[in-house]
């Protein structure tokens, strides 16, 4: 497959709206094997998952405000935030004024609950821009969660591409501009994204799912027997410490853990510059 030149396709908030032809939510009890119904029990159980959610959110909220200094003149951006309740979360209790906080998402419908429910203000974005329609620094800080991974492919494209290194070239430079814009835009910046070696693959909870070649991947999404899974569509790429620290030359790079194994990868850095201290 030869790689062509494309535009800047960050998908920013699709994880939570995307569907596809090859994602299915229900499990079909009769015909999953035991062990298939042992992990779409995990998969599609709400309450298991919204605790875990937010255990580890309440954590990101604790290192973010300890980095940062919160004042109610602080210019903050969520981007990618969809309807605003987890930087709301992050934000409770301090000084920030929400007039402050800015969503910027490629989902209206999302904006507009977060404008309703928080009075936070919101910009639409579109998913083929390749620059942020934002001045430099306009921002003391650029939230941004889960939501660097996704940028590789434009979609629907991803369910075609099944060569591994294309991916993963495209991933490299798309991943790259994402990461250059928010630090344009941000004098500081919290960025988190799931760490590529950690055992369980934290899109389609299966262990080393990540590891196997991407036409692997691209074939169990489609394939019917394993439609019960919750899965998101296959474009995204999980970066290796090294690359991530390459995104973000200047930043320091923290540790989500599980057991000891990092989960997760967060890149700082506070407007007065430099990554702080832990």
């Amino acid at each position: 497959m030869r790689r062509k030149n494309r535009s800047f396709d960050p998908g920013w908030g699709e994880k939570e709206t995307k569907e596809s032809p090859y994602t299915s939510r229900r499990v079909d009890e009769a015909s999953a094997k035991p062990g298939q119904r042992r992990l779409a029990y995990f998969s599609s159980s709400p309450l298991l998952l919204r605790r875990l959610r937010a255990r580890f959110r309440a954590k990101r909220a604790a290192i973010f405000r300890r980095i940062f200094p919160l004042t109610p003149d602080t210019r903050i951006l969520d981007l990618g935030g969809s309807s605003g309740t987890h930087i709301s979360a992050v934000l409770a209790g301090t000084d920030v004024d929400p007039s402050n906080c800015v969503i910027a998402d490629v989902n209206r419908s999302a904006l507009d609950k977060a404008e309703a429910k928080f009075g936070f203000r919101t910009v639409a974005l579109s998913p083929r821009d390749s620059v942020l329609p934002f001045a430099a620094a306009s921002f003391d800080i650029v939230f941004c969660s889960s939501v660097l991974e996704h940028v590789t492919f434009p979609g629907p494209e991803y369910w075609e591409v099944t060569d591994g290194r294309v991916f993963r070239d495209c991933a490299h430079v798309q991943q790259a501009k994402f990461a250059a814009e928010i630090r344009r835009i941000g004098s500081g910046y919290f960025v988190q994204v799931p760490y590529r070696h950690f055992p369980v693959e934290t899109h389609t909870y299966l262990p080393f799912f990540q590891y196997l070649r991407r036409r692997y991947q691209v074939a169990m999404m489609k394939h019917k027997r394993f439609r019960w899974l919750r899965q998101v569509p296959p474009d995204f790429y999980l970066p290796t410490r090294t690359e991530f620290q390459a995104y973000f030359p200047e930043a320091t790079i923290r540790f989500e853990r599980v057991a000891g194994l990092v989960k997760s990868l967060i890149a700082t850095k506070s407007s007065a510059g430099g990554g702080n201290s832990t």
